[in-house]
């Protein structure tokens, strides 16, 4: 496995061991003891999936203090425009964005630490996106940032996605109550 750095503190790319053969191929997407040889100790607590067709923005979605989650993402099939923004004030990276392509064949991961809003576009129709959170779900902690805010910049590569309620009604960047 390799871990790559991203620039923002904490936020990581991670790299399996990817076996390919005729059949195929094999890889942990999981394996509590490797990584915390490299130093990856997080207490996952939830797993989540989701299916979308292509061009659907889900995000930029996090949770507040004290609910708030790091989370493991990748993409079981198909594959995914990931946008992770910094909400961290004390950080040099605060209100900035990375985002990266993730797919299924090259099984790459994200680690995203808590402090930081998350979301994706999909790419292709039957995309499945699943990841590993270190706090459950809470719904009085639950937030969301208008993904098209225009103050962040972010190239999602499409101008008319399909967006849930929720994710288009989000409040803009400058106008949500920061408690990172």
């Amino acid at each position: 496995m390799k871990i790559l750095q991203t620039g923002f503190n904490g936020l990581l790319i991670i790299e399996p061991r990817v076996f390919r053969d005729e059949r195929g191929y094999f890889f942990e997407s999981w394996n509590q003891e490797a990584f915390s040889e490299v130093g990856l100790n997080f207490p996952f607590v939830q797993d989540n999936q989701s299916g979308s067709v292509k061009d659907v923005i889900r995000g930029l979605h996090f949770q507040v203090p004290p609910f708030e989650q790091g989370k493991l993402v990748r993409v079981v099939t198909g594959s995914v425009l990931d946008v992770a923004v910094d909400l961290r004030k004390a950080e040099p990276t605060f209100g900035m964005h990375f985002r990266m392509l993730l797919d299924a064949a090259s099984g790459k991961m994200l680690y995203i630490p808590p402090g930081f809003a998350h979301g994706f576009r999909t790419l292709e129709d039957g995309t499945v996106f699943a990841y590993k959170c270190t706090k459950p779900y809470h719904a009085n902690s639950d937030r969301v940032i208008r993904w098209n805010d225009p103050s962040l910049a972010i190239d999602w590569g499409i101008a008319d996605p399909l967006v849930s309620e929720k994710d288009r009604q989000g409040p803009l960047f400058s106008m949500f109550e920061n408690p990172f």
